[in-house]
């Protein structure tokens, strides 16, 4: 039982370290600017580090699409260089994901305020 939990602390660091160091990467190291403004909300490692998920937002929603497309073209070069940067057994494929939770809160938010705005119905 012990092993277990020392190996989900593992994919936790390595989780949060190719969050940090892919980041960097798209700040400093890619020259696409259709990358633009993104920001990396989270990510999901597999067990075997076969395989990571990276959940990405953008400041502009009308950059969504041309921004995924400048990710996916930009995979092969992360993933190199996230390989030089980590040291773990098996660098993983990278897989871009856009992240709506935070256009989802900011709905439910809108829909609170109308309902906490309207006035209750008298008898």
């Amino acid at each position: 039982m012990n092993r277990q939990r020392k190996s989900y602390q593992r994919i936790d660091r390595v989780t949060e370290q190719v969050l940090r160091e892919l980041a960097e990467l798209i700040r400093s190291g890619l020259k696409d600017p259709r990358a633009g403004m993104v920001t990396l909300t989270d990510a999901e490692v597999a067990r075997d580090y076969s395989h990571a998920t990276i959940y990405y937002t953008v400041l502009n929603d009308e950059q969504r699409e041309v921004t995924q497309a400048a990710l996916d073209h930009a995979k092969g070069f992360l993933r190199s260089e996230l390989s030089r940067r980590i040291s773990v057994f098996r660098t993983p494929e990278l897989n871009f994901v856009y992240d709506d939770s935070v256009e989802r809160g900011m709905s439910i938010s809108h829909l609170i305020d109308q309902v906490a705005a309207e006035k209750p119905i008298e008898d």
